[in-house]
């Protein structure tokens, strides 16, 4: 829930109140924003903050400007277990003392408290109870303490007495500062476009790696030009690659590259400028996303990767199994980090792969992580201020949970089904273009489609790959009749899973969903007949040789 106040507050999946900062439609502050919002915590007598960040160094430098801005200013002491407090190295390797250490403080004077890697403690008996106790005590002193910590582990004693805050990774106008204070103006070689182009690509990544980036550009030839976009870019790959969350995907398909689906093209072309300045200054809400509902191999996956090339967005893809730990409290921690990510990286495309597979509606036997983790995934998705796209694709909807379908969720659910004649003939348009451009009109494209009802798009394609693998082994060009006999011998999954595709069919067709085509495709009526095998005479066309 978010309370409209001066501090918004919201329950993390641990159950510990997230302090946010009011926001102007998004989700990411500064960090001078940040020193703001700890700051209005502090004088509101907020005893024990939980900051989350893995950037420990760039928390401290906006602490310490926390605790001068302040009224009054406060001193600020750190402590590790390896140095304890200050020089003389009081309370080393003893957090309990260190704990001790925060009372006996002179109570005339106004401290901050930051404690580092505390969460490896916080479950000991003794230091929950000392921590409960503290939280008690400093609500009547000017005392805070804060705990400094890239993961977040918060007792269940403790959810009422500790507030969690987000520390966020750079804003573009953060990056674009580091950026003209490391590089220099006598080794910055960027036009504006690039400039541009470098600082989005530097989003969603900590200072240090974004330092370490234009340290090798520099590194490399002496200056920092337009090449080095695709540097950043690479480290912003290699980082989310280390979560083992996100997934950073090119995207090497566009619109143009995907056979039908006009219904669902259409709405796209419609909504492509939605993320730029003009459409906040007319007023336009936040895109939230779509839900692609079908068939396995119709071009969900594809279409996924499509959007972000048509819209110019990066695309980052979430297997929400990935989500899923297992240490208590490991699913929830993923799931923040998760949206962190996110939000930081946005306008972004955030592709949520198989839903139906990582929620099913099978009973559960996680102690309702998976529910919780659920519910925090629905509410950002209701809730998010921040211009994150969501493409999420399913295979069965009767797998889903229905709060996810409801009104608000997405903006709107497509049905993905069967390709009809047209489409089919597109795809295999789009294939052999793609793979005999200059022989493509010797193709029956005809014969092709009318083979082919019933099979999906990556079942086409995987004829088309039969019939080349074919036409390689007897050392010719394949040809149509290839093809169809590729075709002919397999087994559709319109055949096999036909009770399964007709159901989803009539659970779009009865306006729950929108169809992605101009039309619904209906089953042939000869999948109704058995399957016949080729006969000796389709085993393959007279062998034409290449020279």
């Amino acid at each position: 829930m978010i309370l409209q106040q001066e501090a918004h507050q919201r329950i993390s999946c641990d159950g510990c109140p997230v302090v946010l900062p009011p926001g102007e439609g998004r989700d990411v502050m500064s960090a001078r924003e940040f020193e703001a919002h700890v700051d209005l915590l502090i004088r509101s007598r907020y005893s024990i903050l939980y900051i989350v960040t893995g950037e420990e160094e760039r928390a401290e430098t906006a602490l310490h400007a926390v605790a001068r801005m302040v009224s009054p200013p406060r001193h600020l002491v750190i402590w590790d277990f390896v140095a304890g407090f200050g020089a003389a190295g009081i309370a080393k390797e003893d957090p309990f003392q260190a704990l001790d250490q925060v009372l006996s403080r002179s109570d005339e004077e106004a401290w901050l408290f930051v404690l580092r890697d505390f969460h490896r403690f916080i479950d000991d008996v003794r230091v929950t109870r000392r921590l409960r106790s503290l939280a008690r005590s400093l609500r009547a002193l000017r005392k805070t303490v804060v705990i400094l910590s890239p993961v977040l582990k918060v007792p269940q004693e403790l959810v009422n007495d500790v507030t969690v805050i987000d520390f966020p990774l750079p804003c573009m106008a953060e990056i674009e500062a580091e950026l003209l204070r490391f590089v220099g103006p006598e080794r910055n070689r960027l036009g504006e476009p690039a400039r541009e182009a470098l600082i989005k690509a530097a989003l969603g990544l900590p200072m240090q790696r974004i330092v370490q980036a234009l340290a090798q550009g520099i590194a490399t030839d002496g200056i920092i030009d337009d090449a080095d976009v695709a540097l950043m870019l690479e480290e912003k790959k290699q980082a989310i690659r280390q979560t083992e969350i996100l997934e950073y995907c090119a995207e090497e398909e566009g619109l143009e590259d995907i056979g039908g689906l006009d219904n669902l093209k259409r709405w796209l072309a419609v909504r492509a400028d939605a993320f730029g300045p003009r459409a906040r200054a007319y007023g336009l809400p936040a895109l939230k996303g779509v839900l692609l509902i079908g068939v396995q191999g119709t071009g969900k996956s594809l279409s996924a990767r499509a959007i972000a090339r048509a819209w110019r967005l990066p695309l980052l893809r979430l297997d929400v199994g990935r989500l899923m730990g297992a240490l208590v409290g490991e699913s929830e921690a993923r799931t923040r980090q998760m949206m962190r990510l996110a939000e930081a990286m946005a306008p972004c495309v955030l592709w949520m792969d198989e839903l139906d597979k990582a929620f099913g509606t099978a009973q559960q036997l996680d102690g309702g992580t998976q529910a919780r983790v659920m519910a925090t995934l629905l509410t950002w998705m209701q809730e998010k201020r921040s211009p994150v796209f969501i493409v999420a694709t399913a295979n069965q909807i009767t797998h889903l949970p229905p709060e996810l379908l409801r009104k608000g969720r997405f903006d709107e659910i497509f049905f993905v089904g069967l390709p009809s004649d047209e489409e089919r003939r597109e795809i295999f348009e789009l294939h052999l273009k793609r793979l005999r451009d200059t022989q493509f009109r010797q193709f029956d494209l005809d014969r092709l489609v009318a083979v082919s009802a019933g099979y999906s798009g990556a079942e086409l394609a995987c004829a088309i790959t039969d019939a080349m693998h074919q036409g390689f082994a007897d050392n010719r060009e394949f040809g149509t009749d290839d093809i169809v006999v590729a075709l002919r011998s397999t087994y559709p999954l319109s055949r096999t899973a036909q009770e399964a595709i007709d159901a989803l069919r009539d659970w779009a067709q009865s306006g729950r969903a929108r169809s992605a085509s101009r039309e619904f495709v209906k089953r042939p009526a000869s999948h109704r007949q058995p399957f016949v095998p080729p006969s000796a005479d389709e085993e393959g066309p007279e062998p034409n040789r290449l020279p």
